[in-house]
């Protein structure tokens, strides 16, 4: 039964961990020949492969990982790492190869323990956010300078290969939603016990800390950064709607977001707070038909869209999916390595009775991604409402898109972002969307410092 509990509880953060290989280990010649496939992969289907690297890096990075496999086995948990080394160098957040979730759910189950605080990574330090330790006395909010006689810095240096992002601070933030205690298992494996050397109060403090049960310590006690979770209520005169990620069943989520608005009209809040923060995105028609309910014009979530199609994008789409419609077309009618624009038609807002028409906030974070940045970007751009909070993780303008192709051997699955947009203003700028109201949400703990202080401020 724990077992099973472990997988929902991962299910969400791991979307893809169900297609890995359940083998554990492999031979040299099966990695290497996966390694190549990854290459030939991305160099085929990425839409830009060289956007951030220039190809001379990206090379010579990936001979010198091929060079390294000199084990004539290695584990899974190897192979994701080695493969995450190769398509990180690209610097692209959406080319990416997730955590390996088999291997870390088979190492929890066996009754493997882990490092016990999470971390939150702020302005170049970490903080304590969660202490999962059997010593009380490491205060949240104390910053960390060393584990295990190693400084920080350098144990973020070792995680940083395995994170895809366009930038420092989009793989700090995607350090906090994997967890620290997950990728220093990555990195460093099992460790029975911790030196830390903390900072409290400008005292240096030193503490010695046990490891902790995967399972019935952390994964039991915490709650992942990230969260699909809907909700609706009120404070006051504000009404607060957070719809959840873009995706899933989208008959349900509608219906969600009619049965909220059918409230809120009723009632006639002044203002109405949209939550996209913690938010992994999704696709645009989930946004599009929250965006409808308080846009006042029609509106796209883009200005330009295109696509770059590949004999791998070619087999992905005639696999399981609708190869008549113009979306599925167009990708099989190019020619391999073509880059094409796909154009979107307008979204129409909902019917004046519908629509809500008083003062829009909408909330982001470093912890709002992909489309949920560009649902920001899109409300901000056109004058929908405010936005308020921290600058997002991920870019409005950005490679994505992506699709799955899963290795021959390991079975590991590849995420390839196949298009580029760019927000509706136009800009290109290699920046999040930056809220007009700043506020700092610290830790990211129980405290709601984003929410509590923009309620301060339109009045709660």
């Amino acid at each position: 039964m724990k077992s099973r509990q472990l997988y929902v509880i991962l299910l969400t953060l791991f979307s893809f961990y169900n297609n890995y290989s359940q083998t554990q280990i492999f031979s040299r010649n099966e990695v290497r020949e996966d390694l190549e496939i990854l290459k030939d992969l991305l160099e085929k289907s990425h839409y830009n492969l060289y956007a951030y690297t220039s190809k001379e890096e990206f090379d010579s990075n990936f001979e010198e990982i091929a060079r390294s496999l000199k084990k004539d086995s290695i584990t899974l948990k190897e192979a994701v790492g080695t493969f995450q080394k190769v398509i990180s160098k690209a610097n692209v957040g959406h080319a990416e190869i997730d955590f390996p979730a088999i291997s870390y759910i088979a190492f929890a189950q066996q009754g493997g323990k882990i490092f016990p605080l999470e971390i939150a990574l702020e302005d170049s330090k970490a903080y304590i956010r969660k202490n999962y330790s059997n010593n009380p006395e490491l205060k949240i909010g104390s910053e960390i300078l060393e584990v295990n006689g190693k400084k920080i810095e350098d144990i973020l240096e070792l995680i940083y290969p395995h994170i895809s992002a366009e930038r420092p601070y989009l793989k700090k933030a995607k350090i906090e939603f994997w967890s620290f205690p997950r990728l220093y298992w990555q990195i460093f494996g099992e460790q029975a016990e911790f030196s830390i050397t903390a900072k409290e109060q400008n005292q240096i403090k030193e503490y010695d800390i046990q490891s902790v049960s995967a399972i019935e310590d952390y994964e039991y006690k915490r709650k992942d950064i990230l969260s699909s979770d809907r909700e609706f209520k009120f404070y006051g005169k504000n009404a607060y709607l957070n719809p959840g990620n873009f995706s899933g069943d989208e008959m349900d989520y509608r219906k969600f977001i009619d049965s909220a608005f059918s409230v809120i009209n009723e009632k006639a809040p002044e203002n109405l707070i949209v939550d996209l923060r913690n938010n992994a995105g999704g696709d645009n028609s989930f946004s599009d038909y929250l965006i409808s309910y308080f846009a006042d014009k029609p509106f796209q979530w883009n200005s330009k869209f295109s696509l770059k199609t590949s004999e791998y994008l070619k087999e992905n789409t005639r696999s399981g999916n609708d190869t008549t419609n113009a979306y599925s077309q167009k990708i099989l009618g190019h020619q391999n390595g073509e880059v094409f624009p796909y154009h979107f038609e307008e979204t129409q807002p909902q019917e004046s009775g519908k629509r809500f028409k008083g003062n829009v906030f909408t909330l982001i974070n470093r912890q709002t991604y992909s489309q949920a940045a560009v649902a920001a970007s899109v409300i901000q751009d056109y004058q929908f409402g405010t936005i308020a909070g921290e600058e997002s993780g991920d870019y409005p303008s950005l490679y994505a898109s992506i699709f799955t192709v899963e290795l021959p051997n390991t079975k590991i699955p590849v995420k390839i972002p196949k298009g580029y947009m760019v927000r509706v203003n136009k800009s290109e700028k290699q920046e999040g969307v930056i809220p007009e109201i700043p506020i700092k949400d610290h830790l990211l703990d129980e405290r709601d410092e984003i929410l509590d202080t923009l309620l301060n401020k339109i009045g709660y």
